[in-house]
C-alpha cells in the first residue's frame, strides 16, 4: 500500500478528548487519490507510486496521454514505497489509509513572508537599547572577522526572503480519520495556508517527492 496521500488543508479547529481536554487540530481533505503510475526498481531503479488528486480544468495532449483514461487530475505527486506489487494503476487511495493514533509526516509550502530581518526570520535578540545605540535595535551585528577568514561564511543568518519553501513537520498524531468525508484531523499545525496542498505519509516510511509531470504549473490549465 502506498505510504502517503495528497490532501488539501482546510483550516484549524479543536476537538475534545475523553477527559474534556481541548486539542487544537488541523482539518485536511485527504484524497481520494488515484494511482496513476507504479514505478519499480527493475525499470526505474526505485519503487514508487504516483498519485493524482484534484480536478483539472485543462490539460495538454501529452498530459492526457500520461493520465490515459484515469481522469483529469490537477496535482500529481510521487511517494516511495517498499513493495511495488502492493498497488496497481487505477487503485483508489483515501483517508482509510490512516487511523486514530497513527503518527504522520506532513509536508507543505510554508506561508511566504517576503523580505524579513533577522529578528523575525531567525529570532535574533537585537542590539542594546541604551548606551548611545539609536539605530541597532533590530540589527544582526557583526557577520565576520576582519582578517581571518576575511570573508562572510556561507549560510550566515542574515536578512532575506522568508517562507514560501517546502517544510515537513514530523510525528504528528492523527486524532480522527473519516474516509466517508475524506477527512483527517491531525493534532497541531501543519505547514501552508488554507487550501494549500499537503502531502501526508506515515512516519518512518520512505520519502515523498514531487513528480516530474505537474499539470497544475505553467499555462497547461486554469486554476
Amino acid at each position: 500500500m502506498a505510504l502517503g496521500i495528497i490532501g488539501r488543508k482546510l483550516g484549524m479547529t479543536q476537538t475534545f478528548s475523553e477527559n474534556a481536554k481541548a486539542e487544537a487540530v488541523t482539518a485536511i481533505e485527504a484524497g481520494p487519490c488515484t494511482v496513476i503510475q507504479v514505478k519499480t526498481a527493475a525499470k526505474e531503479g526505485y519503487n514508487a507510486v504516483q498519485l493524482g488528486f484534484g480536478k483539472a480544468k485543462r490539460l495538454k495532449s501529452p498530459q492526457r496521454g500520461h493520465l490515459k483514461e484515469l481522469g483529469e487530475f490537477k496535482y500529481l505527486r510521487e511517494f516511495r514505497i517498499e513493495d511495488a506489487g502492493s498497488v496497481e494503476v487505477g487503485q483508489k487511495i483515501d483517508a482509510s489509509l490512516f487511523k486514530a493514533g497513527d503518527l504522520v509526516d506532513v509536508s507543505g509550502i510554508s506561508k511566504g513572508k517576503g523580505f524579513a530581518g533577522v529578528v523575525k526570520r531567525y529570532h535574533f535578540a537585537g542590539g542594546p537599547k541604551t548606551h548611545g545605540q539609536s539605530d541597532r535595535h533590530r540589527a544582526a551585528g557583526s557577520i565576520g572577522a576582519s582578517a581571518s577568514p576575511g570573508r562572510v561564511w556561507k549560510g550566515m543568518h542574515m536578512a532575506g526572503h522568508m517562507g514560501n519553501e517546502r517544510v515537513t513537520v514530523r510525528n504528528l498524531e492523527v486524532i480522527k480519520a473519516d474516509p466517508e468525508r475524506n477527512l483527517l484531523l491531525i493534532k497541531g499545525a501543519v505547514p501552508g495556508a488554507k487550501n494549500g496542498l499537503v502531502l501526508i505519509k506515515k512516519s518512518g516510511g520512505g520519502t515523498s517527492e514531487d513528480t516530474t509531470v505537474q499539470p497544475e504549473r505553467g499555462s497547461t490549465q486554469e486554476d
